[in-house]
């Protein structure tokens, strides 16, 4: 392939004598632009070196990629470096993927920028400037990753602590609910009690005011018992004072004796009365003895 290049080239040198003057010239014009800082110069320069003179060297392709780089055209910058980093040219690869590294590295793209600079150094070991990158980006790396390594242990130490916190309020909410259960419990078990007692209470005031209405009835009863008692015998002295005659009551009042002492006395008197009646009864009916006379 490089022999078909060379012969090409060599080819077109003998159809243009004069195209060597014009690549040398628009070397020296860009080269002179690009160390000026003058890139857009440049850039005009290497695209008329690339598109019209059909240059393909691998540092003319290079500092092309360099000056869009320093131009900010970050999209022609990467596809130019891009299409260098697998060049035969040892150095050319090595700055190439230095610079894919760098860009990489400034989208965030920190892997992709590690093995960019890896590859650099691997393309020439003399490239300083990829290994310091290397060494500064490794050392960046390693540190995130112990962050991250100690943000993900805090992240599940707090996943454990938030987890041993959640057991806890559930233990805890389980308790209150077993507390407030047992206390339902015991609240219900005291209205039971308290309302047994009341019932036992009013039982017993019923009992007790049964028993006052019992009493109260057998007192009045009694009552009206004896007032029918006492009417009876204001009937019956009523009734005997009756009986006796006005002369009778006049000479007992004058002997200063009471009706009711009279009549004690004439009671046993009546009574004697009848002993003797029935003492005398009983020797008329005992039978006379043949051998005495009738007299």
């Amino acid at each position: 392939m490089k022999y078909i290049l060379v012969s090409m080239l060599v080819l077109g040198l003998i159809t243009d004598p004069m195209k060597i003057g014009k690549i040398n010239k628009a070397k020296s014009a860009a080269q002179e632009a690009y160390n000026s800082g003058n890139f857009k110069t440049a850039i005009q320069q290497y695209r008329y070196l690339v598109d019209s003179l059909q240059v393909t060297e691998d540092e003319i392709l290079l500092n092309l990629a360099n000056a869009y780089y320093l131009t900010k055209d970050t999209a022609q910058a990467y596809s130019g470096y891009q299409s260098l980093a697998g060049s035969t040219n040892n150095t050319v690869r090595s700055k190439a993927q230095q610079q894919l590294g760098i860009m990489h590295h400034k989208q965030g793209k920190l892997e992709e920028a590690l093995n960019n600079f890896k590859q650099s150094i691997k393309a020439d070991p003399a490239n300083m400037d990829a290994r310091y990158n290397y060494e500064m980006l490794k050392k960046k790396l390693d540190e995130q990753k112990k962050q991250e390594e100690k943000q993900q242990q805090n992240k599940d130490q707090n996943k454990d602590q938030k987890q041993d916190q959640q057991k806890k309020d559930q233990q805890n909410k389980e308790q209150e609910k077993k507390d407030q259960q047992q206390k339902d419990q015991e609240k219900k078990d005291q209205e039971q009690k308290d309302q047994q007692q009341k019932e036992q209470d009013k039982k017993e005031q019923q009992q007790k005011e049964q028993q006052q209405k019992d009493q109260q009835d057998k007192e009045q009863k009694d009552k009206e018992q004896q007032q029918k008692q006492n009417e009876e015998q204001k009937e019956d002295q009523k009734k005997e004072k009756k009986d006796l005659p006005p002369q009778v009551s006049e000479k007992l009042q004058d002997m200063k004796i009471s009706e009711e002492k009279a009549k004690m006395i004439l009671e046993a008197m009546k009574n004697q009365e009848v002993q003797y009646l029935q003492q005398n009864k009983r020797k008329a009916t005992k039978p006379r003895d043949k051998g005495k006379p009738d007299w």
